[in-house]
C-alpha cells in the first residue's frame, strides 16, 4: 500500500498509485537507496515520478509541524543531459548535484515529464539547429512556435500534495518554480540555489536563462 498521502477538501486529487524501493547509483559512484513514487490522477495524465531520498518522512513530519521542511528538487526531464551527458545544458549535473544534497537533507526529487522546457525531444533538438545559427535557447522556442517556456508546475504541487508535503525548501534557481508552487497551495519556505555547472558549450545558454529567465546564476546575467 502506498505510504504517502494527504486529504484535499478542493475536490479532486491526485493520490499516490506505487511505491517501491528504487537503489541509485550514479556513473561517479554516488549511492543512494530511494523511493520511486508513481500517481493517479495528476491534471496533465503525464507519467512523473518524485524520488524519496534520505529522512524524507521525517523531513516531511518536521516541515509540517513548522520546523525545517523537506528539501525538493524539481528536475525536468532532458534525456540529452540526463542520459547522454549532452554539456549544452547543466541539467545532467544539476540533477547528479539535487540526488545528492536531497539524500543529505530528506526530501524529494521530482522528475518532471518537461522536456525541452515543455516543448519535447523532437522540437528541442530543433531549438538546438536554431541556436546553432545564432538564437538563443528563448528566441528558438518562439521561432518554432512555441512559448519560451510551457513547462506548468501544477502536477507538482499535486505530487507533492499526496505525499503531505505542503511546506517545503525548493532546490532551484528558477524563480518561476517558486512562484508556481506557491500559486499553487506549496508554501515554499526558502529557494536554495543549485551550483554554477557552466561549460564552455553551456555559457550562452546559462547566460540567456540568468538574463531572460532571471535564473540565479551570479556573474552570468550580462553574458
Amino acid at each position: 500500500m502506498p505510504e504517502a498521502t494527504a486529504p484535499d477538501a478542493r475536490g479532486p486529487q491526485a493520490s499516490v498509485r506505487r511505491q517501491v524501493r528504487l537503489p541509485l547509483r550514479t556513473a561517479d559512484g554516488f549511492r543512494a537507496q530511494a523511493e520511486a513514487i508513481t500517481f493517479d490522477g495528476l491534471a496533465d495524465g503525464r507519467d512523473h515520478l518524485a524520488l524519496a531520498l534520505g529522512p524524507w518522512r521525517e523531513a516531511v513530519r518536521r516541515g509540517s509541524g513548522g520546523g525545517p521542511p523537506p528539501l525538493v528538487r524539481l528536475h525536468s526531464e532532458c534525456l540529452t543531459g540526463d542520459v547522454f551527458g549532452s554539456e549544452r545544458c547543466d541539467c545532467g549535473p544539476q540533477l547528479r548535484e539535487g540526488l545528492e544534497r536531497v539524500q543529505q537533507a530528506g526530501g524529494f526529487v521530482l522528475y518532471l515529464r518537461h522536456e525541452g522546457r515543455g516543448i519535447g525531444l523532437v522540437h528541442k533538438i530543433d531549438a538546438y539547429a536554431l541556436q546553432d545559427g545564432g538564437l538563443d535557447t528563448y528566441e528558438a522556442n518562439l521561432a518554432l512556435g512555441h512559448d519560451e517556456d510551457e513547462r506548468d508546475y501544477a502536477p507538482a504541487a499535486e505530487m507533492l500534495a499526496a505525499l503531505g508535503a505542503r511546506r517545503i525548501a525548493l532546490l532551484t534557481n528558477n524563480p518561476d518554480k517558486v512562484r508556481q508552487l506557491r500559486e499553487h497551495g506549496v508554501e515554499v519556505t526558502e529557494q536554495v540555489p543549485t551550483a554554477l555547472h557552466l561549460t564552455p558549450a553551456n555559457r550562452r545558454y546559462l547566460a540567456a536563462k540568468a538574463r531572460r529567465g532571471e535564473h540565479l546564476l551570479p556573474g552570468l546575467a550580462a553574458g
